[in-house]
């Protein structure tokens, strides 16, 4: 049995920056993850583009998670190969399974930080056969960045999410034919700069308002046939397109990794908190792509920092967490975070329901102008605002 002041279960960004925030606050730390290494999903991500925001320069994924490390103090307990199999947030502990057996550590509070997941091919249920050659973007992205084999010689990516567009560059640039991107909404999912610099720059088509509606091969994948599809996402009869691929890459979305505290606190899509981080349980803060999915590591780390910070306070008995109601007005598809605490400044995080030219982005009685506006890109704005019974967020076209 182990006691400490702040346990934090997930060792990416968010995890990281937890412990840095928690341990600089005077909290004894622990920091678990069910890898053999820190950093989660960043030691795969080899291209650059992160650290803009947090560091001022452009850094790969490993270097931003290096950054990250070499941050938390030296006193922080950091247990990888750590599976938590058993949370108990009345008794303010959880079961941990590793190589050492099996331990049950207490601790005044909680930071969970344990990421998102992709969504799979079986999820989408299309039908076919279901042979090789159909990977997630991420299993196509380790497959290729850590253990150096190509998935295949000809590929198609299906979902134009940022992950899915950087690997259709970075199969290109490894010598596959990716023959192109197909989404089935009438806009990219992911950052316009990816759209820029991984299907432009190198003759990528992407082909929107399409999907993936049959596959077939066995046990290899032969051919992928896509159609275009209406405003309710269903195929039109007659668009039918036979692509011969032997590789089919899914970036179709993330799913918060919650299941572990799903019963305990608050859930929407992701874990609901406020912008200190705290949960609807006191003793539990949550930071990162498990409570909403962030688009840029930056915001995931800065967001983690202040949930450690906040979660060490309270351990101490210094931080007593209010929840005002921030809710969703009109233009609003994703709003982060779902309660205001008068402690710490309001960093709201949404995404729009549709593409805007010009906006007025509305936060209670707070309205900026904002220009340019998709679904693919949130909009981050961080201001001081008076305390009121409930904020609604807007966002109105003009």
């Amino acid at each position: 049995m182990k006691r400490v002041e702040v346990v934090v279960v997930g060792a990416g960004a968010a995890g990281m920056a937890a412990a840095k925030g928690a341990a600089e606050n005077g909290a004894h730390v622990l920091l678990l993850d069910n890898e053999n290494w820190v950093g989660g999903i960043l030691q795969q991500c080899i291209h650059n583009g992160f650290g803009v925001h947090r560091y001022k320069e452009e850094l790969t994924g490993p270097e931003f998670a290096e950054r990250l490390k070499k941050e938390i103090p030296s006193d922080v307990e950091v247990m990888t190969g750590s599976f938590v199999h058993k949370i108990f947030p009345e008794e303010k502990k959880l079961i941990v399974i590793s190589r050492r057996g099996i331990e049950e550590i207490h601790y005044e509070s909680m930071v969970f930080a344990t990421g998102a997941r992709e969504k799979t091919f079986q999820s989408l249920l299309i039908p076919g056969t279901r042979p090789v050659g159909i990977y997630t973007a991420g299993q196509a992205q380790r497959m290729i960045n850590i253990d150096g084999y190509l998935p295949g010689k000809r590929a198609l990516v299906l979902g134009s999410g940022d992950v899915g567009l950087i690997m259709a560059r970075r199969m290109h640039l490894e010598g596959m034919e990716v023959i192109g991107v197909v989404e089935r909404l009438p806009y990219p999912g992911g950052l316009r700069r990816n759209v820029k610099q991984c299907l432009e720059d190198f003759d990528i088509p992407l082909y929107l308002s399409h999907t993936v509606v049959r596959v077939e091969g066995f046990p290899r994948l032969e051919k992928v046939i896509v159609a275009k599809v209406d405003g309710k996402f269903s195929p039109i009869p007659g668009t039918e397109k036979e692509l011969k691929v032997d590789t089919l890459v899914v970036s179709v979305g993330l799913v918060p990794v919650k299941k572990l505290l799903a019963k305990f606190v608050d859930v929407e899509s992701g874990i609901l908190v406020s912008n200190s981080g705290q949960t609807s349980v006191d003793s539990i803060f949550a930071a990162g792509n498990v409570t909403t999915i962030f688009d840029l590591v930056d915001y995931v780390a800065n967001e983690g920092e202040k949930a450690g910070k906040n979660a060490a306070l309270y351990a101490k008995g210094k931080f007593e967490g209010k929840r005002i109601p921030v809710k969703k007005g009109e233009g609003v598809k994703v709003l982060h975070p779902k309660w205001y605490d008068p402690s710490d400044p309001l960093s709201v995080y949404l995404r729009v329901s549709r593409p805007m030219e010009r906006a007025v982005v509305r936060i209670g009685k707070y309205e900026i102008e904002a220009e340019d506006l998709t679904p693919a890109e949130m909009v981050h704005v961080e201001i001081e605002p008076p305390c009121e019974d409930e904020i609604v967020v807007s966002v109105t076209e003009v």
